[in-house]
């Protein structure tokens, strides 16, 4: 599939290419960077040049169609009032089969903006339909394509990719690296203003959390015999830290370790866990049942003591657990519940 792709690749460029870049997208201001919500001319501002895990790109004027690749790209620009030309298909957390999260459908209906074409990244990005929708720009700040998948893209539009490791950008790294390829770096800088207050105001109004070491996990029930972690370079735990949330000492250890956003622990290390107030998981409603009724896990105190939040599985509620510019104001409140719930 992916070989396919590459090879169809010079075509579709061909293609994209052979149309202005300047070129809008339509009535309903889909990827036009003039459209809903603009506020202001961001001409001025360019060319911007844009650092990153693979080098640095420049952005020589203001991009009219706006193509994202990745999980959450795609949500700066619909912050800002923009509707990208193209994104990835949710295949994970959709909740209605239309590939895409209720927030961003929300977002859309309130532009009034067409759906963004959406192109299926199971077996990676798929290059032929991201050139096909012609793009001034590709962000791709929280992704995890490799240095080969940035060259190719690359030669379609100017590509921003994440500052460091692969699915480990921050929610503040990416609204600042998108909102400033966009030129729309203040409108940026004012949304992480708006997120930030409106998660702090949550979390106080969820006082059981208040100071508690929340690991946040992945516990598969067909094997127990391990636990796999987000470390603090997953935009999950690190969501917490910064709200001031203490991080449980194994994750501090884990992350000194790796880059990685995970790691695995063996379940058999259940002293390590020791310090841990809340266990979040994604899962099904079974799943502390069978972790308290495994011998190894039942030594950890949170389990033993029924602290373990499960978010439903493959639900946006699972997905909010990642912070994202539109998943906070959809649903922040709603994760504090299921995560302050155990604790009563």
């Amino acid at each position: 599939m992916r070989t396919r792709r590459l090879l169809g690749l010079a075509a579709a460029v061909i293609a994209a290419v052979s149309i202005s870049a300047c070129s809008s997208a339509g009535p309903s201001g889909s990827g036009d960077a003039g459209g809903s919500g603009s506020g202001n001319d961001a001409t001025g501002a360019f060319p911007v040049t844009i650092e990153h895990a693979f080098g640095k790109t420049t952005i020589e004027q203001q991009p009219k169609r706006i193509a994202t690749v990745g999980w959450t790209s795609q949500e700066v620009p619909l912050a800002l009032g923009i509707a990208p030309v193209g994104m990835a298909k949710i295949t994970w957390g959709d909740d209605n089969g239309n590939g895409m999260m209720p927030w961003v459908e929300d977002k859309l209906a309130e532009l009034k903006a067409q759906t963004p074409k959406l192109y299926d990244e199971t077996d990676g990005v798929d290059f032929e339909a991201v050139a096909a929708t012609k793009p001034d720009v590709i962000l791709a700040a929280y992704s995890g394509i490799t240095k080969e998948d940035y060259r190719t893209l690359s030669k379609i539009a100017p590509v921003v990719a994440y500052p460091h490791t692969a699915w480990g950008t921050s929610l503040d790294d990416l609204v600042r690296m998108d909102s400033e390829a966009i030129g729309k770096k203040a409108e940026g800088e004012a949304l992480l203003k708006r997120l930030h207050e409106e998660s702090a105001a949550s979390l106080a109004k969820h006082p059981k959390l208040a100071n508690a070491k929340v690991l946040i996990a992945n516990i598969d029930p067909k094997n127990l015999s391990q636990v796999t972690i987000y470390t603090s370079h997953d935009t999950r735990p690190r969501f917490l830290k910064e709200l001031g949330l203490p991080e449980p000492a194994i994750v501090t250890e884990e992350s000194k370790k790796t880059d990685a956003f995970f790691a695995t622990v063996s379940a058999e290390a259940a002293d390590r866990f020791s310090d841990v107030d809340l266990i979040v998981s994604a899962g099904t409603p079974d799943l502390l049942k069978r972790m308290q009724a495994d011998p190894l896990l039942n030594k950890i105190p949170a389990v033993a003591n029924g602290h373990v939040a499960i978010l439903p599985d493959a639900s946006p509620l699972a997905v909010s657990a990642s912070p994202s510019p539109l998943s906070i104001g959809w649903g922040v409140d709603r994760y504090f519940d299921a995560l302050s719930a155990p604790l009563q």
